[in-house]
């Protein structure tokens, strides 16, 4: 669950401006004239325009259930596959990772192919991976599955939201378009801990991969009626995409594996050396190429640096925050998976209002406040977690628990929007891109910091390494409450 969907950038979207900011990573380009089958803007939706937006919706919804289904999975997978938590933390971490990573040059790429054939190939491959984790004879191969997974999704999550822009022209119907769409992924996000659990306890946790099948199925045989996307030149950063992967895998197994095989170890250095070595890579590759999926210059902006910092600080709560709690149920706790998945219904419905409630309290009293209160709300929520115990009432643990829905939810909207107001029309995309690729990572480092302490004597759940890991993700958020405070504007 996250306090928004992953949130391309749909307000951009949804302007109806020449470019096209609705995928990660594009530039303004030379107009393309469009086929037929897509309505001008100004007319009615195509007949075929319904069958796109379903299309769109049932990808976008798939890979977002995939996140918290198999959160709450994750102690079925533990048992079956006899896996440590170092294993646990892997198959969450190896989908956001490769999701995060190929964020940045995934728009693109489907800009090159065209919208319709980069979301038909995301889509057969997610189903095909899906089908091989739901196979998988262990913890390797199962790790494995889940990065073909994350790569597919991140081409399905901007391919579904260009498809919609291809079939609705008309800047009003396009905009109800993605409202839906949207909402498809804040439904799917809260409806998937009730759903994993579910499938889990009744028909194993292969299931929750299982069901994706079908799905694909459906998706697949709905963009057969889709009309044929234009192609538009898209330059491709191939080093910048590479440095990128091997900087986060190395941070990432740095992180996972010094909770297990000792922050000193040769592994673990050797992974940090990796993502050093890769990160500097990144810029040098970045400042040379002559049209970087990344734009160094960009980032000097504190109005572009601090959101983007609040991004990761945010998503690292919330990330962490649902992946600790997924255990703290089902582990300390014994508590069945469908059980630990109706936990978070209530979370899930306050995300929901404050997500709607955002935008207008920030037209009221401006974004730098909202976006403050929401990073000291998270704050709080990270501080009021620390008294939970084995047997703390359930009725105060959904108490403790309700600024962990706000907060996210409060200053998620208002970043995205400020966002897009300071960066140029043509540069809306790559932001955007930018944005949701930082805070996918800082959810998948934040498994990788609580799986760590998590780990207990005999693999039990540690009550003291979690009350380590919310101190450091509260000291994150005050960090970038106050860079907000003193850096950002207040309109």
């Amino acid at each position: 669950m996250t306090a928004t969907p992953a949130l391309p950038p749909s307000t951009a979207a949804t302007s109806g401006h020449d470019s096209d900011p609705s995928t990660p990573g594009l530039r303004q380009r030379t107009p393309v004239r469009a086929r037929p089958s897509v309505p001008p803007s100004g007319t009615a939706p195509a007949p075929r325009s319904g069958v796109a937006l379903v299309a769109s919706l049932l990808g976008f919804t798939v890979i977002t259930i995939d996140v918290s289904a198999v959160n709450i999975a994750l102690p079925a997978i533990r048992d079956s596959l006899d896996s440590g938590m170092s294993g646990l933390q892997w198959v969450v971490d190896a989908y956001t990772l490769m999701f995060a990573a190929l964020m940045l040059s995934a728009g693109a790429f489907a800009d090159r192919t065209g919208a319709r054939r980069a979301y038909t190939w995301g889509i057969a491959l997610f189903t095909l991976a899906s089908l091989a984790c739901a196979l998988a004879p262990g913890i390797g191969v199962l790790v494995a599955a889940r990065v073909a997974q994350g790569a597919a999704a991140a081409v399905v999550m901007p391919a579904s939201l260009a498809l919609i822009r291809q079939a609705y022209g008309d800047a009003r119907a396009r905009a109800r378009a993605i409202a839906l769409w949207t909402v498809g992924g804040s439904v799917a996000m809260a409806a998937g801990p009730v759903l994993g659990g579910l499938l889990t306890d009744s028909a194993g946790w292969r299931a929750v991969f299982l069901l994706n099948l079908p799905v694909g199925a459906v998706i697949l045989g709905l963009l057969v009626r889709v009309p044929h996307s234009p192609r538009r030149p898209a330059a491709l950063d191939i080093g910048g995409q590479l440095t990128a992967v091997l900087a986060l895998a190395g941070l990432a197994f740095a992180v996972i594996e010094g909770g297990h095989l000792g922050w000193t170890s040769g592994p673990v250095l050797g992974a940090a050396a990796l993502a050093l070595v890769a990160g500097y890579a990144f810029r040098v590759v970045e400042a040379r190429h002559r049209r970087p999926m990344v734009p160094l210059a960009m980032l000097r902006d504190r109005r572009v640096a601090v959101p983007l910092a609040v991004g990761f600080a945010v998503n690292a709560a919330f990330y962490g925050g649902i992946f600790l709690l997924g255990l703290y149920y089902q582990q300390l706790r014994g508590m069945s998976a469908i059980a630990a998945g109706l936990m978070f219904v209530p979370m899930s419905a306050v995300v929901t209002v404050t997500n709607l409630v955002s935008p207008r309290l920030a037209e009221r009293v401006g974004r730098r406040p909202v976006i403050v209160a929401g990073q000291l709300v998270f704050t709080g929520a990270m501080l009021a977690m620390l008294p939970l115990a084995a047997h703390t009432p359930l009725w105060l643990v959904l108490v403790l628990l309700l600024p962990l829905s706000v907060g996210g939810a409060l200053a998620v909207p208002a970043v995205t929007a400020l966002l897009m107001d300071v960066v140029p029309q043509e540069r809306a995309g790559t932001a955007s891109g930018l944005l949701n690729s930082l805070r996918q990572t800082g959810g998948a480092l934040a498994v990788a910091l609580f799986g760590s302490l998590l780990s207990g004597a005999g693999g039990g759940f540690s009550l003291p390494g979690m009350r380590v890991g919310l101190l450091a993700i509260a000291g994150l958020l005050l960090a970038t409450a106050a860079l907000s405070r003193l850096l950002l504007p207040r309109g």
